[in-house]
This record gives C-alpha cells, structure tokens and sequence, in this order.
C-alpha cells in the first residue's frame, strides 16, 4: 500500500513508500500528481532521515528504564550507576525488559539506528525486534549518553529504494531541531510502520 508522508516545514521532501521502501522523495504536490491513490499522512514540523543514537550499550545494558508499574517505588527517570548495576544483578531477567522499554524510548526521540556493540542477547534482540538499523560508532563521541545527543547525528538523506526509515520532529527547520533537540519528535517510522506517534 502506498503512503505518503508529508511534513509542515519540509513539503519539499514529502516522502512516498510502499511497504518497507521508499519509492520518491519530492514534493509533496509531484508526489500526489503521480499517486493519488497514496494515503496521506501530515505531520507538523519536518520530515527527516531520522537520528542514529550511538549510544546503545550505555542505554540499553548499562541504564534501568523502569516498568511504569514500578513508578512508586523506582519513578520514571532511567536509572544508571550502581543503582542500575544492583536491580540488573539482583533480577537478570530484568534486563530485556528495560532493553525493550529502552528501545520504545529511543524511537520517541527519532532514533532509527543505533550503533556501539552490544554484549547482551536481550539487548540485540530489543534493537532486532524493533528494527532499528546497526550503524557505525562515531571515532568521537558527541557527549554523554543521551536519548538526545548533542551534536545529534543524523542519517544521509532518503533515496528511491531505501528503506522507508525516517522521523518527523515539531519543529519548524533543522537549526531548531539542534537547538531544542530529539525531544520534539512527533513520529518515527521503521520498516514503513509507523512505530512512535506523540499523542
């Protein structure tokens, strides 16, 4: 089924897949000149290639992402350190759920690759099962880790045959994206479905 992205502030990139691949990236009205049978979805913002995060160990087997269930008792921040450490040696199994929770976050903030190398099973199949893209480690890395890294590291511009892999952020060019960061993402697609959404 065709579909159509198209954002507020970047109807000069809308983006047209079928499936899992991108078929065009143009504008928004070539796109619905040659398929108008497309169903469209408008996002505020701009449509971007999406972010990679290189950060994956230290936030997928090296941080805590508390189960909502255990907010009483834990909160909702990730959780690192020691304290990690001790929930991560007390439950093993507690792993793999942080992993996928870990993951889950990572997309609401437009990551849609990861990179750094992951020593635990859960952890490669959280990123498997999501279907981020492996990237390579940057020689320098841009700071702490971060859910939003500063700089933010975006992918090379979307192609015809590409995989439909991309994210949308509210805000209104990419110098504002830098400025306020992977927080402002309103919608992440991988593999063409739509895996994050802002309500």
């Amino acid at each position: 089924m065709l579909t159509l992205h198209t954002a507020e502030h970047s109807p000069e990139t809308a983006v047209l897949i079928d499936g899992a691949t991108v078929v065009a990236v143009a504008p928004y009205e070539n796109l619905t000149a040659a398929a108008p049978q497309a169903r469209v979805r408008r996002w505020p913002g701009i449509l971007t290639p999406g972010l990679l995060n290189p950060y994956a160990p230290e936030l997928l087997e090296s941080t805590y992402h508390p189960d909502p269930r255990e907010a009483a008792e834990l909160g909702t921040a990730p959780i690192t350190g020691d304290r990690a450490r001790a929930l991560f040696r007390t439950d093993p199994t507690r792993l793999g759920a942080s992993a996928r929770r870990g993951v889950q976050r990572m997309l609401a903030h437009g990551t849609v690759a990861v990179a750094g190398e992951l020593h635990s099973r859960a952890a490669a199949d959280a990123v498997r099962r999501a279907g981020l893209a492996v990237g390579q480690r940057p020689p320098r890395l841009p700071g702490p880790p971060s859910l939003s890294p500063r700089p933010l590291i975006l992918l090379p511009p979307l192609k015809p045959g590409a995989p439909a892999r991309f994210a949308v952020f509210d805000v209104v060019d990419r110098a504002a994206l830098v400025e306020q960061g992977a927080g402002t993402c309103v919608a992440t697609v991988v593999a063409g479905r739509l895996v994050y959404r802002r309500r």
